[in-house]
């Protein structure tokens, strides 16, 4: 049983801080201010408290006491655990010494009458519940990140039926054997095999590369990919939760559902503090009521709840979130967005990094990277052989949307040269773009498959002209300037660093050679990202993915944790616990930086927030009574708890300057 929805906890959350905020007033005003509350009946001021407080602890806090017996049926002790054992024990003895003030001892007393802890547990639950609402919001990306993958499926088909008419017909009406038509630029509906016509498809939600994929009858297509020139009919074969996308969107969901929460540095803690604190109460009861004064039985339950009232420092509950509000923002600053606080901490102590290539390590778009002319090329209107070529290429390609096409075109721009005219423009979907320019019939397609092994890490674009072979464009996704200067330092920082590409072995294979990464996986689907991941986890390693792309989003949501590029798809980012903002690998050296130092920091606050009231646990049991007569004077118990938090806050802060 996990916390209620964010909705829920919020109201409870308004209600807390404005009840909270008088308490503490009241509690603090004596002290601070006495002059000020002079006029105030200790009495009437101690009856405010309590009815203040009763609905901050039963109604407010209500899930965390739900936890608490939870914890406690199961024998499972976690923060929620300390926390209301904590403020329950403040509350309950604050009532008692409201109800039944006349029958404690002197020594119990001060000139502001029996001191209260309705404050302390105001406060925790207000912070607690703040903490649980900033967690909650982090989570909730998951069903928008789910919805985005479904509305790549179009909402209806063009269905041929047996007499050869087309109708639009629902998605869910679809079935397998049916013959359905997609025209350029629709999404693929539902999985299948091309039966007619030809194509260019982006499948980059899946493999994750830019360049789209030629299709000709007998290929298989895939829903919520794109068509990008060409219209084909082809058969059905998966429809509904057995397509492709389907079976993605079910990764994520399944990866969302099976993550475990996270281990809190104060649940484990709590798991040897909570009994050990138990314990010394259980002593302390004993003891005070063998040996104490009289009247023993109440002395023996006046200290034991003292005990367990120390034992629950203010400052635990503001131990984790003051880190990682402060680690939030200073993320910001060096430009990593931190969506989900625990994958700050979980960053910490990864061990590999698993990475996409496309967009990722690269800039995820083709460049031209070599101009290969002919060696008998002759067209006498330009300087250079290369120019020629590349503005007859670019002016065939200039009517075309392709990626490669676009490419070419801003190529021969950043050149400076002036294209020619030309005319009768014509595409084969699949082949490739014909033009006639200066009376010469020129084609650019694809290369031939067998050409690819002189350029292994580029695309390569042949251009004939008059039927004869003009030459080659290789065209190639540019590394970014920064990736091989990240990747050193991320493997001298512990991580192994390998790469998951949807690209050939051959141009993978170059990538990891040229930047001397740990290993790489290369032709790698969706689905296969996941297990990849699930693989290295089994092997007892702690993964961290980062990719950018649709197709990343189920090795996202399985990996400890899931690192988005700023400049990759919403899917991504919404799936993903860090978003680095400019896509810059830097950022993610940047990243491990700030989580160790966020980790540091919160065990900094964890031993601080301890410290102070450790100490005050065997004043409140009473170890020194005999020889000095020392109980827990409400004074040391404010001075404690006060150290702990300024303490934790200032220790916090810390992080606002940490180096990157």
């Amino acid at each position: 049983m996990g916390l209620p929805h964010e909705r829920y906890l919020r109201p409870r959350l308004y209600v807390s801080l404005a009840l909270t905020l008088p308490v503490l007033a009241l509690a603090m005003g004596p002290m601070v201010a006495p002059h000020f509350f002079h006029g105030f009946e200790p009495r009437v001021l101690a009856w405010v408290q309590l009815v203040l407080t009763t609905p901050i602890f039963f109604w407010c806090g209500a899930p965390f006491i739900r936890r608490w017996w939870k914890s406690l049926r199961e024998r499972d002790p976690n923060m929620f655990t300390l926390t209301v054992t904590g403020t329950g024990a403040a509350y309950f003895y604050s009532v008692f010494a409201v109800l039944f003030e006349k029958h404690f001892p002197a020594i119990m007393r001060t000139d502001h009458g029996v001191p209260l802890y309705f404050e302390a547990t105001a406060f925790i639950t207000t912070i607690v519940l703040l903490g649980q609402i900033l967690e909650q919001r982090a989570h909730s990306r998951t069903d928008a990140a789910i919805r985005a993958l479904m509305d790549l499926a179009p909402a209806t088909a063009h269905r041929i039926s047996a007499d050869g008419t087309e109708s639009d017909v629902p998605l869910d009406a679809v079935q397998p054997g049916d013959l359905l038509r997609v025209r350029p630029g629709e999404h693929v509906p539902v999985d299948g095999v091309l039966h007619e016509g030809a194509s260019e498809i982006d499948e980059s939600m899946l493999t994750g590369e830019p360049d789209p994929v030629p299709k000709r009858a007998g290929d298989r297509v895939s829903a919520g990919t794109l068509n990008t020139t060409g219209s084909f009919v082809f058969r059905a074969e998966k429809v509904g939760r057995d397509t492709l996308l389907a079976r993605i969107v079910q990764l994520v969901e399944a990866a969302q559902d099976s993550e475990p929460p996270i281990a809190r540095l104060a649940d484990r803690v709590s798991g040897f503090f909570i009994p050990a604190v138990a314990l010394v109460a259980l002593l302390t009861a004993i003891a005070w009521a063998v040996w104490g004064p009289q009247p023993a039985l109440l002395h023996a339950m006046l200290n034991a709840v003292a005990v367990l009232i120390i034992a629950c420092p203010c400052a635990l509950g503001l131990a984790t979130p003051v880190s990682i509000v402060t680690g939030i923002g200073r993320g910001a600053q060096a430009g990593v967005l931190v969506k989900d606080a625990a994958a700050l901490e979980r960053l910490a102590s990864a061990t590999t990094l698993l990475i996409d290539k496309t967009g990722t390590l690269t800039e995820g778009k083709p460049r031209l990277v070599a101009i290969t002319p002919a060696p008998d090329l002759s067209l006498s209107s330009f300087s250079s052989r290369e120019d020629a070529l590349l503005a007859f290429a670019a002016t065939t390609e200039s009517a075309s949307e392709h990626p490669l096409a676009r490419a070419i075109v801003r190529a021969a721009r950043e050149r400076g040269l002036t294209l020619p005219s030309a005319s009768d423009f014509s595409a084969e979907p699949g082949f490739g773009v014909r033009a006639t320019i200066e009376g010469r019939r020129v084609f650019v397609h694809r290369a031939p498959p067998e050409t690819a092994a002189t350029a292994p890490n580029a695309t390569l674009v042949a251009v004939t002209i008059d039927d004869q072979p003009a030459g080659t464009l290789a065209l190639a996704d540019a590394m970014k300037a920064t990736t091989p200067a990240a990747v050193r330092e991320l493997q001298h920082l512990g991580l192994r660093v390998v790469m998951i590409t949807g690209d050939r072995e051959t141009a993978a294979r170059a990538v990891a050679d040229e930047l001397k990464l740990d290993g790489f996986h290369a032709g790698v689907t969706p689905a296969r990202k996941q297990e990849l991941v699930r693989e290295h986890q089994a092997r007892g390693e702690r993964v961290v993915f980062a990719g950018d792309g649709l197709n990343d989003a189920p090795a996202l949501a399985a990996a400890e944790v899931g690192i988005a590029m700023g400049t990759g798809t919403d899917v991504a980012m919404h799936t993903a616990g860090l978003v680095l903002v400019k896509g810059d690998l830097q950022a993610l050296v940047r990243a491990v930086h700030l989580s160790r130092a966020t980790l540091r920091n919160i065990k900094q606050n964890l031993f601080f927030a301890f410290l102070y009231n450790g100490l005050g646990i065997p004043v409140a049991a009473g170890l020194f009574y005999p020889l000095t007569g020392w109980l827990l004077h409400p004074m040391l118990a404010s001075v404690a708890m006060s150290l702990s938090s300024i303490s934790v806050v200032t220790n916090a802060l810390r992080l606002r300057r940490v180096r990157l």
